[in-house]
């Protein structure tokens, strides 16, 4: 029953500006914390790809991020560390596993 509200909310849009400073668009598609860790995680999708092959590449492209939120302001931190990137790998992929059961 939670899945069917999920499906039903309005998608929740990031605008991250890439190494050239142009902004662009992405779903966010789950936020969670990790058990034993106060640090909180997004895993986002792109919205906007220009060529139609690279949409092909890119739209099973998730990519995952640590945040922090100060008031209105998101701060989002690239996950360069090898251990903290397999727990949060691994969090991702048990949390789609347990809504893939609820389906």
């Amino acid at each position: 029953m939670a899945n069917d509200n999920m499906q039903n909310e309005e998608p929740e849009i990031i605008y991250i500006p890439d190494e050239e400073g142009n902004e662009e668009e992405f779903e966010v598609v789950m936020k969670f914390e990790v058990d034993g860790s106060d640090q909180k995680y997004m895993m986002v999708v792109p919205l906007n790809v220009d060529a139609e092959d690279e949409q092909d590449e890119e739209a099973d492209e998730v990519y995952a991020f640590r945040y922090e939120e100060d008031g209105d302001d998101l701060k989002l931190y690239t996950i360069e560390d090898e251990e903290e990137w397999n727990m949060v790998e691994e969090t991702f992929n048990t949390l789609l596993a347990e809504i893939d059961d609820n389906d």
